[in-house]
């Protein structure tokens, strides 16, 4: 019997190493992935500040991995009803049981000049290049643009600004940086005190918090939106998600069992999930690593009845997810708010409990030197 997961971002990788564990031994398990590291992509707006955090936060997967085969390579084409996915390099890869975990693409929206003119952050790649621009919109003064204020669009904005003051600059004087949100709030499917505590941690940074504002256009040096056009000189899109190409741009649903068929999964961002509550997951790595578990339990209950019982047996009952977190975390440049309950935090308690989560999954999946050094970080 073969079980394949698709993917290795955190669903990914969470659903495997319970696989490992959960899964007879006689089960064949493969992880296929477009690369040979894990990479924290939560934590990927810190490599535009500080490039060294890459290796803190890129985990060699045959380090993750027990029994478990890694494929490295892309995933073009996915078939869950056929059980069967086509890679780039020609080959095939077909399933028993599957999952898939491949996250996301950003989401354009179709908007004119946005994707040719905009840097999305959906890798260290993507950090990289943020950076490169940014520092020599810093040297001449200008503009920059983030578009979406989700946590990744506060986050790429707050490690600018503080980029900005490290390289001497003041912000608004010589660097302007504008975070713009078609909706009405920061941070707008949260709730609304922690939104209201990160709009003033923006804002003391010196950022220029734009709501309430569509973006209709890109042009070279200007953005035409719905209350006027913004000169520009960089711009930063994390307004969206996508599926990814595997899937035509989807993200299918998928109820609290987390089947997309009856014999294949799909979880983290890769699926809207709708939990045993009836209700909507927002996409996040908490979300997805207990998404993970859920699946796990599912497949070994699957895999179990299919090795063991005659072909009269009922088929056996699955688990459902319920999302259930203790709160939310968001930094903000060398500062963070946390919501924990109801109560908010911010200063060092807030920065303290983002350094921790990033940490503690490193050391979760065994990565224990990379947890470390992400402290060491985080806490500069």
């Amino acid at each position: 019997m073969h079980v394949v997961v698709l993917g290795a971002g955190y669903a990914g990788v969470a659903l495997t190493r319970r696989l490992e564990s959960r899964l007879p031994s006689e089960v064949d398990i493969t992880l296929v992935n477009d690369g040979e590291e894990h990479v924290l992509v939560h934590e990927t707006h810190r490599a535009i500040r500080r490039p060294a955090v890459a290796d803190a936060i890129s985990v060699p997967l045959e380090d993750l991995l027990d029994r478990a085969e890694l494929v490295v390579d892309r995933v073009v084409d996915v078939d869950a009803g056929a059980r069967r996915a086509e890679l780039a390099d020609g080959d095939a890869i077909e399933w028993d049981f599957g999952a898939v975990c491949l996250g996301s693409e950003t989401a354009y929206y179709g908007i004119e000049g946005l994707h040719e003119h905009a840097t999305p952050l959906k890798s260290l790649d993507d950090a990289a290049a943020i950076r490169e621009r940014f520092l020599e919109v810093v040297d001449d003064g200008g503009r920059v643009v983030v578009g979406g204020a989700g946590l990744s669009g506060v986050q790429v904005a707050g490690e600018l600004a503080a980029l900005a003051r490290e390289e001497g600059a003041e912000v608004p004087d010589d660097v302007e940086i504008a975070l713009v949100e078609q909706l009405d709030e920061v941070a707008p499917n949260f709730p609304a005190s922690f939104g209201r505590a990160v709009r003033e941690q923006l804002g003391t940074r010196g950022v220029d918090v734009e709501t309430g504002t569509a973006v209709e256009a890109v042009f070279d040096d200007r953005i035409v939106t719905d209350a006027g056009d913004l000169r520009y000189d960089q711009l930063v899109w994390t307004g969206g998600i996508a599926g990814d190409d595997a899937l035509d741009g989807d993200r299918p649903v998928v109820r609290a069992d987390l089947r997309l068929t009856d014999r294949t999964f799909a979880l983290g961002d890769a699926a809207r999930v709708v939990d045993a509550d009836g209700e909507a997951v927002p996409a996040s790595a908490s979300a997805a690593v207990r998404e993970a578990k859920t699946a796990a339990e599912n497949v070994g209950r699957l895999v179990d009845h299919e090795l063991s019982a005659s072909p009269d047996d009922f088929a056996p009952r699955l688990a459902s997810y319920r999302f259930d977190v203790p709160g939310w975390l968001v930094s903000v440049g060398d500062g963070a708010v946390a919501q924990l309950g109801p109560t908010v935090l911010t200063g060092a308690a807030a920065r303290a409990s983002k350094a921790g989560v990033g940490a503690g999954y490193l050391t979760s999946v065994g990565a224990v030197r990379n947890a470390v050094e992400l402290a060491e970080e985080e806490l500069l």
